[in-house]
């Protein structure tokens, strides 16, 4: 679960299955979360920060919580496929009003998703979050954001073996995602130095220091 957008996938009200064209600010919003990952991914704050206040303030213009607690929810998708576990503050202050799906995805982000949660996921997840998911459930996932996202809760929950942190690095890699490379090399060196494995863990920093080069 992207989770947002296209938002016509989740909107009845934005008649996406009909001829008329679709409001400016559905169109804005997927423009700006598109570049927002981008820009996340990437490492590059001054666009991602532009981009999400953008897309932020689009989707505040319709006056549903349930929207803009999305885009909350696409920040902190991001940061987890990054392993940045920082609070999802944004959300929290809109939990109370949003749908329950939205709350089932900001705990399966955090790693506190109940039994009784699963259901409410995107079938992509509901095996990482039953716990029987792993490697071979990462790459059942098509959608390599999606992938990395899912990835980044088997390594919160201390579920995450060297074949996760393979599979996550070598996404990021792939899709040229600098910040999420790094993250990923850096959770791989850690793994190797505590299995004692000093030169591997060496290999990757020197990795690490190559897309560095690309900031």
């Amino acid at each position: 679960m992207r989770m947002l957008l296209p938002l016509c996938i989740a909107l009845a009200l934005a008649g996406c299955a009909s001829a008329p064209p679709q409001p400016d600010w559905l169109v804005n919003a997927d423009g700006a979360r598109e570049r927002f990952e981008r820009a996340w991914l990437s490492g590059d704050d001054r666009v991602a920060n532009a981009e999400f206040t953008r897309l932020r303030a689009e989707l505040a213009r319709t006056a549903q919580p349930a929207l803009v607690a999305r885009a909350e929810l696409t920040r902190c998708a991001v940061q987890v496929a990054s392993l940045d576990f920082a609070p999802c503050s944004g959300f929290e202050s809109l939990r109370t009003d949003a749908p329950e799906a939205e709350r089932a995805y900001a705990d399966f982000l955090a790693g506190t998703l109940a039994p009784q949660q699963e259901a409410l996921l995107p079938a992509a997840y509901r095996g990482i979050a039953s716990g029987a998911g792993g490697a071979a459930a990462l790459r059942g996932i098509p959608d390599p954001l999606s992938r990395l996202i899912a990835a980044g809760v088997l390594l919160r929950t201390g579920r995450a073996d060297p074949e996760v942190l393979q599979v996550a690095a070598a996404t990021a890699s792939q899709q040229g995602w600098r910040r999420s490379v790094m993250a990923w090399l850096g959770a791989q060196a850690l793994s190797a130095e505590k299995a004692g494995d000093t030169g591997e863990a060496a290999r990757l920093r020197r990795r690490m220091e190559l897309a560095g080069q690309g900031k």
